[in-house]
């Protein structure tokens, strides 16, 4: 008896925000893959985020084995928005150092 060979699609999706998540959890593949580049396997991942399925893992691994440049592109943009965002609640609130500074001057006797 053979056996039919089915390509099965990754188990990512796009949410509202933009950012790219593992099957129907709420984990991210910024998350997976900086664990994987890190030197974690399969296994470990699943249980860093036990909502999300050994296979799902390794399905994403294999993904981005395959198209490592486009996932780096991405990855590069999630973290140049990132950065943004960031510097505008700088920006915001102010030198967050000299406030962490008055707040431990306060607390002296």
């Amino acid at each position: 008896m053979a056996f039919k060979l089915v390509a099965d699609a990754p188990p990512l999706r796009v949410d509202e925000s933009g950012a790219v998540r593992v099957g129907s959890s709420r984990v991210l593949l910024d998350l997976v893959i900086g664990e994987f580049e890190g030197g974690a396997s399969a296994e470990e991942i699943v249980r860093s985020y036990p909502t999300t399925a050994l296979e799902e893992i390794y399905s994403v691994i294999a993904y981005y084995l395959r198209h490592r440049n486009e996932i780096q592109a991405y990855l590069v943009d999630r973290e140049r928005a990132a950065a943004s965002v960031r510097q505008r609640i700088e920006a915001q609130q102010g030198d967050l150092a000299e406030i962490r500074n008055r707040l431990i001057a306060r607390r002296r006797p």
